[in-house]
C-alpha cells in the first residue's frame, strides 16, 4: 500500500509560482488563477495507478506525473470543484484521508539581507525563476516532503511583492529561493514558515 507523503491543495496558483511551474513540467500547462492539488507517494510506482484514477474521475488536466527514486509526484489543475473531486477520489483509492499525510518539516530557514553582487552571480547560475539582484534580500527555505516547497512559494507571492528565484519540489528535500526587498522577503518569509507550521 501506498505511503501518502504529502496532499496539497492550492485554492489559486499565483503567477510567478505558475510561470515557474510551466518551465520545466511536460503535461498540460496550468493557467494563472486556477486550483491544483499535489501528490507525493511513496513508493513511487504507485503514483501511476493514482494518475489514473485523478484524470478519469473529473475534469483535471495532469501537469507532472514524475516517478523518481523513492518517490513518485503528480499535479493536476483546472476548476476547484474538479480538482477537489479529483483529490477525493485519489483519497479513496489509497483508503486514507488528507490529514494522514507526513506533517511538513522545516529543515532550514533563513533571510540573507544584501546580497553581494557574487553571491547573487552565484544563485542565478541555477535559476529557472527569476533573478536575484545585489543589494536584495534572499530567503531560503529546505523542508521535508519536497513537494511542500510549492505551497511555500504560492503563500509567499500571495503575501508580499517579492521575486520567486527557484523552488524544487521533489526529492529527498524542496528547496525556495525567493527575493526582494527586505521588508516583503520578511512577511514572504512568514506567510511561507505559516503554511508549513
Amino acid at each position: 500500500m501506498a505511503e501518502l507523503r504529502s496532499f496539497i491543495f492550492i485554492d489559486r496558483l499565483q503567477p510567478q509560482t505558475m510561470c515557474y511551474l510551466g518551465t520545466w513540467i511536460r503535461g498540460s500547462l496550468p493557467r494563472q488563477g486556477m486550483a491544483a492539488q499535489v501528490v507525493e507517494v511513496a513508493p513511487g510506482l504507485d503514483i501511476e495507478p493514482l494518475t489514473d484514477v485523478a484524470i478519469k474521475h473529473a475534469d483535471v488536466r495532469a501537469g507532472i506525473l514524475v516517478v523518481e527514486r523513492q518517490f513518485g509526484y503528480l499535479e493536476f489543475h483546472g476548476q476547484t470543484a474538479q480538482v477537489r473531486a479529483a483529490g477525493e477520489a485519489v483519497l479513496e483509492a489509497l483508503g486514507t484521508t488528507a490529514d494522514q499525510t507526513a506533517k511538513p518539516k522545516v529543515l532550514a530557514s533563513r533571510i540573507i539581507p544584501r546580497l553581494d553582487g557574487q553571491h547573487a552571480f552565484l544563485i542565478n547560475r541555477n535559476k529557472l525563476g527569476s533573478m536575484a539582484l545585489t543589494g536584495e534580500s534572499l530567503f531560503v527555505l529546505e523542508c521535508q516532503p519536497a513537494s511542500y516547497a510549492i505551497l511555500a512559494t504560492n503563500e509567499a507571492e500571495k503575501a508580499a511583492e517579492i521575486k520567486v528565484v527557484d523552488y524544487r519540489m521533489m526529492g529527498a528535500t524542496g528547496r525556495v529561493y525567493l527575493s526582494g526587498n527586505e521588508s516583503d522577503v520578511r512577511q514572504a518569509a512568514e506567510a511561507a514558515m505559516e503554511a508549513l507550521s
